[in-house]
């Protein structure tokens, strides 16, 4: 489940291994594990990570990631994970970030989490479909960002859910006259957004990390107001539907259809959807198309190789939209690409991944990081 677009995307496909929109991020070099320990229920792996992407330069730091289950006695749940992350680029980039799925017993309770600090040099083209590569023009930006999402279980694989996200963005720093002032992008002097929503989600995956057959179908809303403490009034709606099929030998086709949907008059900028990135439209500048819509179809199969290694190929097509009826089949944009894999962790199906992505034009992009991109 991708919640957050834009930054908080990056955070996630960088260290996490993605259980669920998220909703917040790419890196992505990352090296063999430093430290691994073992105990009965419990997976540890501590390792430094040098990374690069279409978003980053050369980026050094830490990660660690512990991989559990609530009980040895509890065979039906599936494992839980947290994942802590700090990672300093040589453009100044800083992020550090914590974020997590934790299965309760018997899967009666799923918690999402994600809590994030960054200091981010970016890139800005404007808002709209058809942005022209000259708009190009660099912004800065501070953001605390914390989400929750706890889900509890209906039965037969369904679970209803309450959310909380909270972003304050500071010290944004742009071009005076740029296309920040002539589009009067909300939210680019700074701002507090606060909100609460539902959730309903079906998910009879067998596998959390790397599933070869099943089904994830949710739906939800998160409403920000000016009673929550948010400086505007606006509500996401987000449908995340995803198939695994599981083809011969253990080859799977995995698929995806995403729709990001904003209601408001005025959505600040880390809000709004963007396109691109590691877990969505690979070969693209996360964030080289913003608009307050989105709608994504991804297909990907993945193939065993030998022993811990595996391949991939993908094709991705969508593009984004000021309302849910501006989309077009002369805009839509596509990329597709391939990738290896390399099995950490076998048992709980653990994997970097090393994804090459083309889309049109000069979008293009090399991603080497944990966990699949859905």
């Amino acid at each position: 489940m991708r919640i957050n677009p834009g930054f908080c995307k990056w955070i996630i496909s960088t260290v996490a291994v993605i259980s669920m929109k998220g909703a917040a991020a790419q890196s992505d070099s990352v090296t063999m594990p430093r430290d691994t320990v073992h105990t009965k229920n419990r997976h540890i792996l501590v390792f430094p990570l040098v990374a690069n992407s279409i978003e980053t330069s050369l980026s050094f730091g830490g990660a660690a990631s512990i991989t559990f289950r609530s009980s040895h006695k509890d065979t039906l749940s599936r494992t839980s994970s947290i994942q802590a992350l700090a990672l300093y680029s040589l453009d100044k980039q800083l992020v550090t970030a914590v974020n997590g799925t934790q299965y309760f017993a018997r899967e009666r309770y799923i918690l999402n989490e994600q809590l994030s600090y960054s200091s981010f040099p970016d890139k800005f083209w404007g808002i709209g479909k058809n942005t022209p590569d000259a708009n190009e023009e660099a912004y800065k930006f501070e953001q605390y960002y914390i989400y929750l999402h706890l889900m509890r279980s209906l039965g037969h694989n369904f679970f209803g859910g309450i959310l909380f996200e909270f972003q304050n963005v500071m010290k944004v720093d742009y071009n005076k006259g740029g296309i920040f002032d002539q589009q009067l992008v909300a939210g680019r002097n700074g701002y507090k957004a606060s909100g609460f929503g539902l959730s309903f989600t079906y998910d009879d995956r067998n596998d959390a990390f790397a599933p070869d057959k099943g089904s994830f179908a949710q739906f939800f809303f998160n409403h920000f107001d000016h009673v929550f403490g948010s400086g505007y009034n606006y509500t996401n709606y987000v449908i995340d539907l995803r198939k695994f099929i599981r083809i011969y030998h253990h080859q799977v086709l995995a698929l995806q259809a995403f729709s990001f949907t904003n209601v408001g008059d005025s959505i600040p900028l880390r809000s709004l959807a963007t396109f691109g990135g590691a877990t969505s439209m690979r070969g693209y500048y996360d964030g080289r198309y913003r608009d307050k819509n989105q709608l994504v179809f991804q297909a990907e199969y993945r193939v065993p190789l030998f022993k811990r290694f595996g391949a991939v190929v993908f094709a991705n097509c969508g593009d984004v939209a000021h309302t849910p009826f501006d989309y077009t089949f002369d805009d839509l944009k596509f990329s597709y690409g391939g990738g290896l894999r390399f099995a950490l962790n076998k048992s709980e199906k653990l994997n970097l991944r090393l994804d090459y992505g083309i889309g049109k034009g000069d979008n293009s992009g090399l991603y080497f990081q944990l966990g699949e991109a859905f």
